[in-house]
């Protein structure tokens, strides 16, 4: 195991981090001797330390600047991430599980009168406009894949006649899918056009749901190039779909109708990147307004913009995004 070369006992509490032994050990190290360029500690390390290294980065626990030197978030900030990261996790599980439980019962037992199946992707693509077509207040959507390939990207003219009607549209997108040019285009216009759209690494299904009333519910074929729905009335399962959806949408980070509100050129700036430290080490307002020089108020209207910026709804949230942006 590595030491600490000045003969100092390790840092206490690491023994409580969730890291394999060998990984901990890594970051033990880190934690004495970085700032360090990557090459210079790997030039040292076991051979075993580069995947742990590279673990540690994908985690947020250690940072790579652009000139390759490591840097150590503070553990404090490591553990609130990965607590974070557990939280979503655990969110997302007990929701996904109600909804499926929901959906088997309907499906198996008592649940022909609020469910009904509609076979090929023809039928349910036309039941998708319909619905749209119908709605009198709002429309949400979980968007996980193209099953239904041969429809058009988004927005499609029925979604547009809806926002011109006043319909407010609000739709999560699984991450994957904006890695594609002409599909994160198409959510941008979508935006532009007046769809509120964030953004999730993973989604469990793909659903749309309209008003308080019906939801539907993508069910791709387990072979073949088609898909069937599921049509949900109001019962306890499209309450449990409601909920499902709420869930993705706070965890959610907003798509902005450009790449540039999305994040501005100059973020982080360096003084985004020392207010955002000053917030995670659990300094008071009053103490970082005196660091920085500014007014508490100042202060107060920084991280509110912040928030706006990564989508956060708390401070807490506000160090988690920043964290998996790489901005602390």
């Amino acid at each position: 195991m590595p030491t600490d070369p000045s003969g100092a006992p390790p840092a206490p509490g690491l023994g409580s981090l969730p890291l394999a032994s060998g990984v901990a050990d890594v970051y033990r190290e880190l934690l004495t001797v970085a700032p360090v360029p990557q090459r210079e500690f790997l030039s040292t390390a076991p051979p075993q330390a580069t995947r742990a290294l590279a673990g540690l980065v994908k985690s947020g626990a250690v940072h790579r600047d652009a000139a390759g030197v490591l840097h150590v978030r503070p553990p404090r900030t490591a553990l609130e991430s990965w607590a974070a990261q557990r939280e979503m996790e655990a969110a997302r599980a007990r929701a996904t599980a109600e909804t499926l439980s929901g959906l088997y019962t309907a499906v198996h037992g008592t649940g022909a009168a609020f469910v009904e199946v509609i076979e090929g992707k023809q039928a349910a693509r036309e039941l998708f406009r319909q619905l749209q077509a119908g709605a009198r207040t709002q429309v949400r959507g979980l968007e996980r894949g193209p099953y239904l390939r041969d429809t058009t990207r988004v927005p499609e003219e029925v979604q547009y006649d809806a926002l011109r009607r006043g319909l407010r549209y609000r739709c999560v997108y699984e991450g994957e899918l904006l890695h594609d040019e002409a599909m994160l285009a198409a959510v941008r216009a979508a935006v532009a056009a007046g769809e509120q759209a964030r953004v999730f690494p993973e989604l469990p299904l793909k659903m749309m749901l309209t008003d308080a009333d019906r939801g539907l519910i993508i069910l791709p074929r387990g072979s073949g190039d088609d898909a069937d729905a599921v049509l949900v009335h109001r019962s306890r399962l499209l309450d449990g779909l409601s909920e499902l959806f709420e869930v993705f949408w706070r965890l959610g980070a907003p798509i902005h109708a450009t790449a540039d509100a999305a994040q501005p050129d100059d973020e982080p700036s360096a003084e985004t990147q020392r207010l955002l430290a000053l917030l995670t080490a659990g300094l008071t307002d009053e103490s970082i307004a005196r660091d920085l020089g500014v007014s508490k108020r100042t202060v107060h209207r920084r991280v509110s913009r912040l928030q706006e910026l990564l989508g956060a709804r708390s401070r807490f949230q506000l160090g988690v995004q920043a964290s998996r942006r790489g901005w602390l």
